[in-house]
């Protein structure tokens, strides 16, 4: 072999292809750009207009709500739990938490917390502390002998004073008697 023998692979180095450069090449004339107009200019971002006509997005009404600060939770199943337990890469025996999980290679990223959910079958006593249990996932871990801790989460004190009114308001009638101010 020789250095004037060397070459690279068949197809590891394709050539750009080189517009505007006479009709033979395919790509002469308007250079891939299609015909006249707007388009055809640089510095146009359409992006949504319909020539002045009111764009569908505009058109459309709104819809829903995406809260700012939404906590995303990992979610598992008392039967993904068991499962994780019989294939011993979870010790039953001590306390389970998020952190856990993920360190034994059941979850991925501990994300805002845990939440679990009551599908599937567990027996195996567990003490779990999670940020949210279903009420069915509650009666399972205890049904097998375990416990379920969930994690309070603090709320602020005007947070509380405003939940205890709007739940006498609806406690109460909610509008107030003709002759003047609700009694209460």
């Amino acid at each position: 072999m020789r250095l004037n023998d060397i070459k690279d692979n068949p197809g590891a180095r394709k050539m750009r292809v080189r517009i505007g450069r006479g009709i033979g090449s395919g790509v002469g004339k308007t250079g891939g750009r299609g015909g006249k107009g707007q388009t055809a200019r640089t510095g146009v971002a359409i992006g949504g207009f319909e020539g002045g006509q009111m764009p569908l997005h505009r058109r459309l009404p709104k819809r829903g709500f995406n809260k700012w600060d939404r906590k995303a939770y990992n979610e598992i199943n008392i039967g993904a739990l068991q499962k994780a337990i019989d294939d011993k890469r979870v010790d039953a025996s001590k306390p389970i938490t998020v952190e856990t999980l993920v360190a034994d290679g059941v979850l991925r990223r501990p994300m805002d917390g845990l939440r679990l959910l009551g599908t599937g079958e567990l027996k195996a006593k567990v003490s779990i502390t999670v940020n949210h249990a279903t009420a069915s996932a509650k009666a399972a871990v205890e049904k097998a002998g375990g416990k379920v801790s969930v994690i309070e989460v603090k709320v602020l004190e005007a947070d509380e004073i405003k939940r205890k009114k709007t739940a006498a308001k609806k406690a109460g009638s909610g509008k107030p008697a003709k002759g003047g101010a609700a009694e209460a």
